[in-house]
């Protein structure tokens, strides 16, 4: 056995195709087993199923990051500091009567061709009876410095730039945003160095003022952002091992269930394998899509269920016959009579001797079905019936498409796990047609 593994795998070698599948195939194992790793299954789906709580720092329907490295016009990124992680400067002045002084400033670079979409301060303050008091100004690359607002905060306060009337006002502007970022004379986007100063104020001892400044982009992350702000990195990493397991789980009970089956039919003969083949032949006609659809709505969307449907659907099928085709070949070989003959029983006969001889069929047709199972799997999700908690590639693409992503232009969205589904489903074919020119006598010297 071990030499004819040396020797399959030596022969995987000569095919460009097949190391390309191999590397791809390992590729996404990695992936999967630092993701399940990195992010266990309970803290995805809470990331996954979290609200505004959870992402109020990523944008919405933004592209990923490396947009700009293709793009004429450089999108603003998204970004968040605060004076808890030290991202804005923060200093203290003690004053008389119980009153301090904080003085919280960030200081970036905007070198960008497009607007962020919004800015946000978030205010997080300690205090007994007497509420602090916040100022925020506005210092331009120019020199400028123009006051943005001065109000009370509460022990949890927002200010949404974009939302402020009075600013719109004070800045003689439709939308805040633009005006903020652009030259006064020109109306165009002024790039530099610009600074947010907050002064804040506290009346009592023993008071305290946090903020943390957020600015959502043009772009952001990796994989870009969806309709509700969720980092589209997280359901591409944990979709791979999603997908491998189900297409694998699959393709393996389904190649060994139909193979077993098939072999104790072909060797048992009679009405067992009438029975069989009566079962097949029903289970051909059987739309097999709708029926899985039917489940779905009925019953459970469960990827469990899904899983143990597509199996028990997937035994009896036109492979059954195939492989009875060999068994009974195999069955009146001169090795079976002579295992017959010392006292061999049933069952060793079967599980020693008739499948065994099946495994270099088995293993291409395994390995060519893992595809076929992925793409279920992600028609499933596609059409509303995937499992609702799981973030999967098939999920994804149903978001986008209940969000209307390509009329919107955000192909993004759409692309990125489509292209993950086809480089999966490309790999397993590769490696499966090489595996079974290997095995396969008649393709052996083609």
């Amino acid at each position: 056995m071990m030499n004819m593994i040396g020797s399959s795998f030596r022969k995987l070698l000569q095919y460009p195709s097949a190391m390309a599948g191999i590397f791809v195939i390992a590729l996404l194992v990695v992936v999967s087993i630092y993701t399940v790793i990195a992010i266990p299954y309970a803290e995805a789906i809470r990331l996954w199923r979290g609200g505004e709580e959870v992402w109020y720092r990523n944008p919405k329907f933004a592209p990923p990051t490396w947009f700009n490295l293709f793009s004429s016009r450089k999108f603003s990124e998204s970004f968040a500091v605060s004076t808890v992680d030290g991202g804005i400067e923060k200093s203290t002045s003690p004053g008389s009567d119980d009153i301090t002084t904080y003085t919280m400033t960030h200081t970036f670079d905007f070198a960008y061709d497009v607007y962020p979409q919004e800015m946000l301060l978030y205010v997080d303050s300690a205090y007994a009876k007497k509420q602090p008091f916040l100022s925020i100004e506005w210092i331009t690359p120019d020199g400028r410095t123009m006051r943005i607002s001065n109000f009370a905060v509460g022990e949890k306060f927002t200010y949404r730039f974009s939302q402020d009337e009075k600013l719109a006002l004070k800045l003689r502007a439709e939308e805040t945003i633009p005006a903020l970022f652009s030259d006064p004379e020109t109306g165009n986007v002024m790039k530099g160095q610009y600074q947010l100063v907050i002064t804040g104020t506290t009346f009592e001892p023993d008071s305290n003022l946090d903020v943390e400044f957020v600015v959502h982009g043009q772009v952001f992350g990796l994989a870009g952002t969806d309709h509700a702000r969720r980092d589209l990195t997280l359901p591409l990493l944990w979709g791979a091992p999603v997908a491998l397991a189900f297409g694998l789980m699959a393709a393996i009970g389904t190649s060994v269930l139909t193979m077993t089956i098939a072999a104790i039919g072909t060797w048992y003969g009679t009405w067992i394998d009438q029975l069989i083949q009566r079962i097949t032949e029903v289970n051909l006609v059987l739309p097999f899509f709708a029926l899985m659809i039917m489940i779905g709505t009925f019953y459970s969307r469960s990827i469990w269920v899904i899983l143990g449907a597509t199996i028990i659907l997937s035994i009896f099928t036109g492979a059954i016959l195939a492989y009875r085709a060999v068994f009974l070949q195999v069955k009146e070989s001169m090795y079976i009579e002579a295992a017959k003959a010392y006292g061999a029983g049933n069952g060793r006969i079967i599980f020693t001797y008739l499948i065994p001889r099946m495994i270099p069929l088995l293993i291409p047709s395994l390995v060519q079905a893992v595809p076929a199972f992925v793409f279920l799997e992600a028609s499933l999700a596609v059409i509303g019936l995937g499992d609702p908690v799981l973030p999967t590639w098939g999920k994804i693409i149903q978001d986008a498409q209940a969000n209307g992503a390509l009329y919107k232009g955000y192909y993004y969205w759409v692309l990125e796990p489509a292209v993950l589904l086809v480089i999966t489903g490309l790999a397993f074919a590769f490696l499966g047609f090489v595996l079974d020119r290997i095995f396969n006598p008649r393709l052996r010297d083609a």
